[in-house]
Order: C-alpha cells, then sequence, then structure tokens
C-alpha cells in the first residue's frame, strides 16, 4: 500500500470507526481476496463493532497494493460512498474507482453446429479462475466424526516453534497464621507440567512462592509481551484456591500472602482488548486449587488400596470462602463487557468443591493431565482429552472429585507434537 493511502486511512480513522457498518463488508473481503476466512474471524473478534472497524483497518494496510481501491470500491458497493470519497480526498486519488477484475463465473454461448451425439447446454458457466489459483478442499476423514487437523475452519493452526509461551505460577510455602498450609507435592505437578508443555512446542517460564501482586505483576508482563510471532498462551496456576463473586469464570486463587485473586481478572488480562496480539488465538488456562471447601458426600467403594478415603498423605487445596471488605472482589468493569473469545479455563475441581493433592505424587488432576496429554496429545483435540481426564479424576478415591472447564474455544485444540 502506497504512503499517500496510509496516510489516508489514519486520517480517517476516527470517522470510520464511529460510522462504518463491518458486517456488510466480511462478504466481499473475501470474495475480493483481501482477506482470508480465519483474518475476517480474527478480526471479528476484536469486540464490538468499533474495535472490528479499528482492527480491520490496522489489518488493511498489510494487504498489498490492491488494498485500498478494492476497499473504496467495497465500501461504495455496500452503500457506504460517502466513506469511500473522504478517504479518497484524503489520499489525493481520482475520484472514480478503479475498473477491478470480478473473479466471478462468466457465461460463454456457443455458437454453431455441435457434434453429433453429444449433448452440450446452450450456455456454458466457466469460472474465470485459474487451475493453481483454486481452494483446495481438505480430504474427508475416514472415519465418522474424525476431523482433519489441517482444516482451517474446524481447527487452531499451530505453526510457529514455539508455538507459544507457558507461564506456571507455583505456590507452595504461604506467610504463617493464614491457614493456608505449605502445599506438598506441588513441586512434583509442576516438574510434570514443565516437561510436557516443552515437549509439545512451548517456551515455558516458572516462578515460584509469589505474593498476590507479584503474581498480577507476572501475568500482566505476559499479557503485555508481542505474541504476534506465536499461535497459543498457557497460564498455569497451583495455589491454594477459594470461591469468589464473578461474572464469566469462578474461583480465585491466593497468592503466598493470602490474598485472593480472581479467575476472572486473570483471564481478563489475556482477552483481545488487553492483549491484543493473542486475539483470535487459544489461550489456554489450567487452575490446580480449590475452588471451595466442600466434599462430595456421595461415598464410592474402592478396590483399590490407594484409592481410600483421603487421610494422612492426601492434602485439600481448599481454604474456606470469606466476602472480603469493600470494594476488593467485585468484576473489573472490562471483565463483564467482552466477549471472552478463544478461552478455555480448565480447574481441577468442580467450583466449590475441594481438589486433592498427594505428597509423594502430586495432585490428582495434574497427574491425570500429564498422563491424558503423552498418551493422547497426538491423536486427541484439547476437549476430548479433558473429558478422558474428568473421567478418571472422578473414579479416583471415596471422596469424589470431578474436574471441569469453562470453553469458549471457536475451534477444536490439537497440540504440537514433536
Amino acid at each position: 500500500m502506497e504512503e499517500a493511502q496510509r496516510r489516508a486511512l489514519r486520517r480517517g480513522r476516527a470517522r470510520l470507526v464511529a460510522a462504518l457498518r463491518v458486517a456488510p463488508l466480511w462478504g466481499p473481503l473475501q470474495e475480493r481476496g483481501l482477506f482470508t476466512r480465519p483474518m475476517v474471524e480474527d478480526v471479528q473478534s476484536a469486540g464490538s463493532r468499533g474495535d472490528q472497524a479499528r482492527q480491520l483497518l490496522i489489518d488493511l494496510e498489510t494487504r498489498g497494493k490492491r488494498a485500498f481501491p478494492v476497499f473504496l470500491s467495497i465500501l461504495r458497493d455496500t452503500g457506504q460512498g460517502e466513506l469511500a470519497d473522504m478517504l479518497t480526498e484524503e489520499c489525493g486519488c481520482p475520484s472514480a474507482p478503479p475498473q477491478l477484475v470480478d473473479l466471478r463465473p462468466v457465461e460463454l454461448e456457443l455458437r454453431g453446429e455441435h457434434p453429433k451425439n453429444v449433448n452440450l447446454p446452450e450456455r456454458l458457466p466457466i469460472p474465470v479462475q485459474a487451475e493453481s489459483e483454486r481452494p483446495r478442499v481438505p480430504p474427508v476423514p475416514a472415519r465418522g466424526l474424525a476431523v482433519d487437523k489441517w482444516n482451517h475452519d474446524l481447527v487452531y493452526q499451530l505453526r510457529a516453534d514455539p508455538c507459544g509461551r507457558c507461564l506456571i505460577l507455583n505456590n507452595i510455602n504461604f506467610t504463617t497464621g493464614l491457614g493456608l498450609s505449605t502445599r506438598h507435592g506441588s513441586d512434583v505437578d509442576c516438574e510434570k507440567l514443565e516437561k510436557r508443555f516443552r515437549a509439545l512446542s512451548f517456551d515455558v517460564l516458572t516462578q515460584r512462592d509469589m505474593e498476590a501482586r507479584d503474581m498480577v505483576s507476572e501475568l500482566q508482563k505476559l499479557a503485555r509481551q508481542d505474541h504476534s510471532a506465536l499461535d497459543c498462551c498457557i497460564v498455569v496456576i497451583l495455589s491454594h484456591g477459594c470461591q469468589t463473586s464473578h461474572v464469566q469464570f469462578p474461583g480465585g486463587v491466593y497468592g503466598t500472602d493470602g490474598k485472593p485473586i480472581p479467575i476472572e481478572k486473570i483471564v481478563n488480562y489475556f482477552n483481545g482488548s488487553n492483549c491484543p496480539s493473542l486475539r483470535g488465538k487459544p489461550k489456554l488456562f489450567f487452575i490446580q486449587a480449590c475452588g471451595g471447601e466442600q466434599r462430595d458426600g456421595f461415598l464410592v467403594d474402592s478396590n483399590s488400596p490407594g484409592d481410600e478415603a483421603p487421610r494422612g498423605s492426601v492434602e485439600s487445596d481448599a481454604t474456606p470462602f470469606h466476602a472480603p471488605a469493600g470494594n476488593m472482589d467485585k468484576p473489573d468493569a472490562v471483565a463483564s463487557l467482552p466477549t471472552p473469545s478463544d478461552i478455555l479455563v480448565s480447574y481441577s475441581t468442580f467450583p466449590g468443591f475441594v481438589s486433592w493433592r498427594e505428597v509423594l505424587s502430586g495432585s490428582w488432576y495434574v497427574e491425570t493431565l500429564d498422563s491424558v496429554l503423552e498418551q493422547y496429545a497426538p491423536s486427541e483435540d484439547l476437549l476430548n482429552m479433558l473429558l478422558r481426564v474428568a473421567n478418571a479424576v472422578s473414579a479416583k478415591g471415596k471422596y469424589k472429585q470431578i474436574p471441569g472447564c469453562f470453553n469458549f474455544l471457536r475451534k477444536k485444540f490439537f497440540f504440537k507434537c514433536k
């Protein structure tokens, strides 16, 4: 795109963001070859109409020499000619839109006599498109409901190496006098997840024993980084947990100083508004902490000595829920506005119930998650694997624990296996 055209888009951005009707543009942008479907979906995930318009204008500058005149033509075709005229004026371009090649099918008449014994139609539609430009149709899966891992419409594409960053916050030792016990066995969980996510092509950073403000600082630091060249982001939190008031995502986790951080607040550091370079990309959160202090009262007999009701070597990450004073735990205004697109939060337990952890082998949830990822990541999507985790964990012990998730992913997620 020429510099004069870039300047025109920037000068007219305020008016375009205020007045541009984006909904009619998606189809023509794809038909004219300016945007692919995944790119359109990325812009649509920006949030409100104004946010989508702003992101569209930013992305438009990267779409080459044809982008500006084609965009003007689309504006006129969708009844937004006054905006096209404004941009033309800002740019100093000729007012008449350029004549563009229309790639729709054209009809050719066949004149003269047809060869004998051959039936041809009077008009034959022939698409004006080179063979090399025709989209390749992905192969049909061989089995039932299987999904092609390279299908852009149904599956997130992880091509970067590493494919993303993974932050693990591991709180073990808490300030004395708070009623928060040392989380023996959490280092076992942490080591398993470090190895697992490195094997799945993630750049892993681990932080240990952090106060709430330091946890927030580390999370915000990750959210502010440039993820443009990456395809995904993972946050793992291993700590004591509690219940909190919420709008979208329940529960909270404690810093080592005993101050709670709502999961909702953590997730929203990474939404499309606060972390633009992860917009349209999957953001995964794995929370090993309790949602409360209730035990499931339904007892199930177990034949395995190791699965007896929790006692000496088995601990809980539960802490009682105390409603905080003042405005401390009210959800941020931002938390209730944007749709949490491309986000999945996996909890070790159902909100309100305890999450069991063994001193020697770590938590039931992380131990099972690691085992399932090792066995099934090459062939199954994340949601299917989380069902396996929930089923396996729920079969342990007499006091039951069942992991769950809040899923706002738009596509299937397959890990990148080396």
